[in-house]
């Protein structure tokens, strides 16, 4: 999971990241977007993300609450690369990285 979340109210954020050629794609859960994309550009947290390079934010969601985060997380997670394709391009058909406008 991305960072630690606590369970109060709050924003939470749910994220997918991918790789400059769209090859790879990395669903992620934070309460702080900000600090979890510097941890993911530098190498620190996911070992996955720092193995494939995966630095660009195409896709987030919003939650008020991380019972909801976590549980669109798993929903994102559980689905296939289609879907997840499906999500970028209905919120970001240009694939942007979505980093610096959040």
């Amino acid at each position: 999971m991305g960072g630690n979340l606590t369970l109060m109210n709050g924003q939470y954020y749910v994220y997918i990241l991918t790789n400059k050629n769209r090859t790879t794609l990395y669903a992620g859960v934070t309460n702080d977007i900000h600090r979890r994309l510097y941890e993911h550009k530098n190498g620190v947290g996911s070992k996955f993300v720092k193995k494939y390079g995966l630095h660009e934010l195409v896709y987030f969601e919003v939650y008020d609450s991380a019972y909801a985060a976590i549980a669109a997380e798993k929903k994102i997670k559980a689905g296939n690369r289609a879907r997840k394709i499906e999500l970028i391009v209905k919120q970001n058909p240009g694939w942007k990285d979505l980093g610096g406008s959040i």
